[in-house]
Protein backbone atom coordinates (compact mmCIF):
# COMPACT_ATOMS: atom_id res chain seq x y z
CA UNK A 1 0.00 0.00 0.00
CA UNK A 2 1.73 3.44 -1.03
CA UNK A 3 0.73 6.33 0.76
CA UNK A 4 0.19 9.38 -1.38
CA UNK A 5 -0.14 12.91 0.15
CA UNK A 6 -1.43 14.57 -3.26
CA UNK A 7 -4.19 12.68 -2.84
CA UNK A 8 -4.78 13.17 0.55
CA UNK A 9 -4.16 17.00 -0.07
CA UNK A 10 -6.96 16.68 -3.04
CA UNK A 11 -9.25 15.53 -0.53
CA UNK A 12 -9.20 17.84 2.43
CA UNK A 13 -11.74 20.49 1.17
CA UNK A 14 -13.93 17.78 0.74
CA UNK A 15 -13.24 16.26 4.25
CA UNK A 16 -13.64 19.71 6.30
CA UNK A 17 -16.87 19.77 4.04
CA UNK A 18 -17.83 16.43 5.83
CA UNK A 19 -16.85 17.61 9.04
CA UNK A 20 -18.85 20.19 9.09
CA UNK A 21 -21.98 18.17 7.86
CA UNK A 22 -21.15 15.36 10.52
CA UNK A 23 -20.84 17.99 13.36
CA UNK A 24 -23.94 19.94 12.20
CA UNK A 25 -26.04 16.37 12.68
CA UNK A 26 -24.46 15.48 15.71
CA UNK A 27 -25.45 18.62 17.32
CA UNK A 28 -28.78 18.89 16.27
CA UNK A 29 -29.78 15.18 16.53
CA UNK A 30 -28.07 15.32 20.23
CA UNK A 31 -30.36 18.80 20.82
CA UNK A 32 -33.60 16.43 19.42
CA UNK A 33 -32.48 13.96 21.85
CA UNK A 34 -31.93 15.74 24.59
CA UNK A 35 -34.83 17.66 24.76
CA UNK A 36 -37.09 14.93 23.59
CA UNK A 37 -35.97 11.96 25.66
CA UNK A 38 -37.06 14.51 29.14
CA UNK A 39 -40.56 14.72 27.30
CA UNK A 40 -40.66 11.24 27.17
CA UNK A 41 -39.33 10.61 30.75
CA UNK A 42 -41.74 12.37 32.34
CA UNK A 43 -44.58 11.33 30.13
CA UNK A 44 -43.44 8.13 31.63
CA UNK A 45 -44.24 9.09 34.86
CA UNK A 46 -47.48 10.50 34.19
CA UNK A 47 -50.49 9.21 36.64
CA UNK A 48 -52.80 8.70 32.91
CA UNK A 49 -52.59 5.44 31.21
CA UNK A 50 -53.83 7.16 28.47
CA UNK A 51 -50.14 9.19 27.85
CA UNK A 52 -47.86 6.63 29.95
CA UNK A 53 -48.84 3.74 27.84
CA UNK A 54 -48.88 5.20 24.29
CA UNK A 55 -45.44 6.28 25.58
CA UNK A 56 -43.88 3.50 26.61
CA UNK A 57 -45.02 1.71 23.02
CA UNK A 58 -43.76 4.53 21.16
CA UNK A 59 -40.59 4.64 22.52
CA UNK A 60 -39.90 0.44 22.92
CA UNK A 61 -40.84 0.29 19.42
CA UNK A 62 -37.98 3.18 18.21
CA UNK A 63 -35.48 1.68 20.40
CA UNK A 64 -35.80 -2.22 19.37
CA UNK A 65 -35.98 -1.11 16.02
CA UNK A 66 -32.47 -0.37 13.60
CA UNK A 67 -31.84 2.69 13.10
CA UNK A 68 -30.69 2.03 9.71
CA UNK A 69 -34.55 1.12 8.91
CA UNK A 70 -35.63 4.13 10.98
CA UNK A 71 -33.49 6.19 8.34
CA UNK A 72 -35.06 4.20 5.03
CA UNK A 73 -38.22 4.52 6.93
CA UNK A 74 -38.28 8.82 6.84
CA UNK A 75 -35.99 8.94 3.90
CA UNK A 76 -38.28 6.76 0.95
CA UNK A 77 -41.48 6.21 2.61
CA UNK A 78 -42.99 9.26 4.39
CA UNK A 79 -42.75 10.78 0.69
CA UNK A 80 -45.26 8.62 -0.46
CA UNK A 81 -47.53 9.96 2.30
CA UNK A 82 -46.42 13.52 1.17
CA UNK A 83 -43.96 14.30 4.00
CA UNK A 84 -40.44 15.09 2.09
CA UNK A 85 -37.35 16.15 3.69
CA UNK A 86 -34.22 16.75 2.79
CA UNK A 87 -31.13 14.21 2.99
CA UNK A 88 -29.80 16.02 6.30
CA UNK A 89 -33.02 16.99 8.08
CA UNK A 90 -33.63 13.46 7.85
CA UNK A 91 -30.94 12.07 9.29
CA UNK A 92 -30.91 15.15 12.37
CA UNK A 93 -34.50 14.06 12.73
CA UNK A 94 -33.46 10.20 12.67
CA UNK A 95 -30.55 10.10 14.95
CA UNK A 96 -32.62 12.36 17.61
CA UNK A 97 -35.51 10.54 17.27
CA UNK A 98 -33.60 6.86 17.84
CA UNK A 99 -31.10 8.58 20.80
CA UNK A 100 -34.01 10.04 22.49
CA UNK A 101 -35.26 6.94 23.77
CA UNK A 102 -32.12 6.27 24.88
CA UNK A 103 -31.91 9.52 26.84
CA UNK A 104 -35.17 8.89 27.96
CA UNK A 105 -34.09 6.03 29.94
CA UNK A 106 -30.91 8.09 31.27
CA UNK A 107 -33.43 11.02 32.76
CA UNK A 108 -35.28 8.01 34.56
CA UNK A 109 -32.55 6.62 35.69
CA UNK A 110 -31.76 10.05 37.23
CA UNK A 111 -34.98 10.93 38.23
CA UNK A 112 -35.24 7.68 40.32
CA UNK A 113 -31.87 8.21 41.92
CA UNK A 114 -32.68 11.86 43.67
CA UNK A 115 -33.30 10.73 47.45
CA UNK A 116 -37.14 10.28 48.34
CA UNK A 117 -36.84 12.64 51.36
CA UNK A 118 -36.13 15.48 48.45
CA UNK A 119 -40.01 14.37 47.48
CA UNK A 120 -41.02 14.55 50.94
CA UNK A 121 -39.63 18.48 51.64
CA UNK A 122 -40.70 19.96 48.69
CA UNK A 123 -44.47 18.20 49.86
CA UNK A 124 -43.33 19.39 53.30
CA UNK A 125 -42.84 22.81 52.26
CA UNK A 126 -46.18 23.14 49.72
CA UNK A 127 -44.78 23.66 47.03
CA UNK A 128 -46.63 22.97 43.69
CA UNK A 129 -45.78 20.25 41.52
CA UNK A 130 -44.55 22.28 39.20
CA UNK A 131 -42.07 24.15 41.06
CA UNK A 132 -41.13 20.83 42.93
CA UNK A 133 -40.16 19.28 39.72
CA UNK A 134 -38.15 22.67 37.97
CA UNK A 135 -36.97 23.69 41.77
CA UNK A 136 -35.97 20.34 43.31
CA UNK A 137 -36.48 17.03 41.26
CA UNK A 138 -34.83 17.73 37.75
CA UNK A 139 -31.83 19.89 38.72
CA UNK A 140 -30.53 17.00 41.03
CA UNK A 141 -31.68 14.54 38.37
CA UNK A 142 -30.26 16.27 35.94
CA UNK A 143 -26.64 17.14 37.30
CA UNK A 144 -26.48 13.39 37.72
CA UNK A 145 -27.18 12.30 34.44
CA UNK A 146 -24.72 14.23 32.11
CA UNK A 147 -22.08 12.13 31.77
CA UNK A 148 -24.13 9.48 30.67
CA UNK A 149 -26.03 12.07 28.14
CA UNK A 150 -22.25 12.77 26.64
CA UNK A 151 -21.68 8.82 26.37
CA UNK A 152 -24.84 9.11 23.75
CA UNK A 153 -23.54 12.07 21.92
CA UNK A 154 -20.24 10.20 21.65
CA UNK A 155 -22.59 7.00 20.04
CA UNK A 156 -24.23 9.52 18.21
CA UNK A 157 -21.14 10.57 16.01
CA UNK A 158 -20.30 7.28 15.80
CA UNK A 159 -23.62 6.02 14.11
CA UNK A 160 -23.11 9.02 11.56
CA UNK A 161 -22.03 7.20 8.72
CA UNK A 162 -25.24 5.36 8.52
CA UNK A 163 -26.28 9.13 7.05
CA UNK A 164 -24.57 8.44 4.07
CA UNK A 165 -26.52 5.38 2.76
CA UNK A 166 -29.52 7.98 2.47
CA UNK A 167 -27.36 10.86 0.49
CA UNK A 168 -26.15 12.91 3.32
CA UNK A 169 -22.14 13.63 2.66
CA UNK A 170 -20.51 13.35 5.91
CA UNK A 171 -16.98 12.57 6.82
CA UNK A 172 -17.06 9.08 5.43
CA UNK A 173 -19.58 9.82 2.37
CA UNK A 174 -16.96 12.47 0.90
CA UNK A 175 -14.55 9.97 1.48
CA UNK A 176 -15.98 6.73 -0.28
CA UNK A 177 -17.38 9.32 -2.71
CA UNK A 178 -13.91 10.76 -3.32
CA UNK A 179 -12.05 7.24 -3.43
CA UNK A 180 -14.71 6.06 -6.03
CA UNK A 181 -13.54 8.63 -8.38
CA UNK A 182 -10.09 8.98 -7.81
CA UNK A 183 -9.91 4.67 -6.80
CA UNK A 184 -7.81 6.17 -4.16
CA UNK A 185 -9.66 4.79 -1.14
CA UNK A 186 -7.16 4.00 1.40
CA UNK A 187 -5.96 7.79 2.34
CA UNK A 188 -9.15 9.13 3.18
CA UNK A 189 -10.67 6.57 4.73
CA UNK A 190 -7.25 6.45 7.38
CA UNK A 191 -8.14 10.53 7.61
CA UNK A 192 -11.77 9.88 8.64
CA UNK A 193 -10.92 7.27 11.00
CA UNK A 194 -8.09 9.39 12.58
CA UNK A 195 -10.77 12.41 12.71
CA UNK A 196 -13.01 10.21 14.39
CA UNK A 197 -10.64 9.04 17.08
CA UNK A 198 -9.17 12.93 17.25
CA UNK A 199 -13.16 13.58 18.57
CA UNK A 200 -14.33 11.03 20.38
CA UNK A 201 -11.48 10.17 22.61
CA UNK A 202 -10.87 13.45 24.68
CA UNK A 203 -14.74 13.71 24.87
CA UNK A 204 -14.47 10.17 26.61
CA UNK A 205 -11.92 11.38 28.73
CA UNK A 206 -13.66 14.59 29.58
CA UNK A 207 -16.47 12.69 30.75
CA UNK A 208 -14.51 10.10 32.90
CA UNK A 209 -13.17 13.47 34.53
CA UNK A 210 -16.56 15.01 35.08
CA UNK A 211 -18.41 11.51 36.11
CA UNK A 212 -15.69 11.28 38.81
CA UNK A 213 -16.14 15.18 39.74
CA UNK A 214 -19.86 14.64 40.15
CA UNK A 215 -19.79 11.59 42.16
CA UNK A 216 -17.09 13.37 44.82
Amino acid sequence: MNWNWSTLGDFMPRFWDGVLVTLEALVLGSLIAFALGLVWALAQRSSLKAVRWPVLAVTEFIRNTPLLVQLFFFFYVLPEWGITLSALATGVIGLGLHYSTYTAEVYRAGIDGVPVGQWEAATALSLPRSRTWTAVILPQALRRVVPALGNYVIAMLKDSPMLMTIGVLEMLGEARQFGSRTFHMHEPIVLVGVAFIVIAYPASLLLRALERRLAR
